[in-house]
């Protein structure tokens, strides 16, 4: 039997694990057929088969799984032992792929990687901005940036920014036609501009106040999919939007647009980068953490 080298081995935990070529690949970034010609060169080598395809799936046989279940924890430990190297690196290096919501990119360009890209040269960063959630290891990132409520429960998350609000707001000339809603309740009087998410569903408008907690389906004519675009429509006079304060901060601060329910609508934490606690943190990652630390983000720009 030929002895494996570890990148092969890690090469089949990744594939073993997702049960995918094509996950696989997106997380190591490289092709399927890579990782493909990689397993039938390790299979060769053990003399055993460790996975059966089809052109649809990929099976661990039992063999694989017992491989498998063994070298998890190494690859961890390994992870781990490399971990307390980092920080006697001088120089940084490496790309961070980062998904954030499409709102938060500018942000980040604007205050965070340039400075990132200052201070170590030999770092890339490549940010996609999406609007729907991610799988951020599915999706071979490094790490991803989203509001903390929507934050899986086990990833690492590292708070940054000022807390955030959602709010509801209309013209003053549509307040004059229709009222000022007292409740949450009254909205099912009013003409709401209703938010659909990436997903496709309609968002449920989200309140609470003195612990209690509502969740209205609101009723509207206008469907938008965009914070700006509602808040655009908001000051047109068509309605009720809810949205976030900071894309309604100028038309606030000039009159165009009026808060209502602002009892019901309380600041929470705001922006949390995440990533996954089982595996080993990149030094281009580590690099990016530490200078999203230390910057302190103007509340004007989020």
């Amino acid at each position: 039997m030929t002895e494996p080298s570890l990148s092969d081995l890690k090469v089949f935990v990744a594939v073993a694990t997702h049960r995918s070529f094509r996950k696989a690949a997106d997380e190591m970034g490289v092709s399927p057929s890579t990782l493909s010609h990689t397993m039938r060169s390790l299979e060769t080598d053990l003399g055993v088969r460790l996975l059966n395809r089809t052109t649809r799936s990929v099976a661990v046989t039992e063999a694989g799984e017992r491989l498998l279940a063994r070298l998890s924890p190494v690859l961890i430990d390994l992870a781990s032992a490399l971990d307390e190297v980092d920080p006697y690196r001088s120089t940084p290096a490496g790309t961070v792929r980062i998904n954030a919501a499409a709102g938060v990119v500018g942000l980040l360009v604007r205050h965070v990687v340039p400075e990132v890209l200052k201070r170590h040269p030999q770092v890339s960063v490549d940010i996609v901005s999406e609007g729907r959630l991610v799988d951020i290891v599915e999706g071979g990132f490094d790490a991803g940036v989203r509001l903390g409520e929507t934050v899986p429960r086990d990833m690492v998350a590292i708070r940054f920014g000022p807390e955030a609000r959602f709010i509801c707001v209309a013209s003053p000339d549509y307040l004059a036609r229709a009222s000022t809603p007292a409740t949450p309740e009254d909205l099912a009087a009013h003409d709401c501009i209703r938010h659909r998410m990436p997903s496709g569903k309609l968002y449920r408008w989200e309140f609470e106040r003195h612990g209690q907690e509502l969740a209205v389906d609101v009723p509207g004519r206008l469907t938008l999919d965009d914070q700006a675009l509602m808040t655009d429509a908001a000051i047109a006079g068509l309605g009720i939007a809810y949205v976030s304060e900071q894309s309604a901060r100028e038309a606030l601060a000039d009159g165009r647009l009026t808060p209502v329910l602002l009892d019901w609508c309380p600041p929470f934490p705001g922006l949390y980068l995440y990533y996954p606690g089982h595996r080993r943190v990149p030094p281009a990652l580590r690099a990016f953490i530490d200078v999203l630390k230390e910057i302190k983000l103007p509340t004007s720009d989020l």
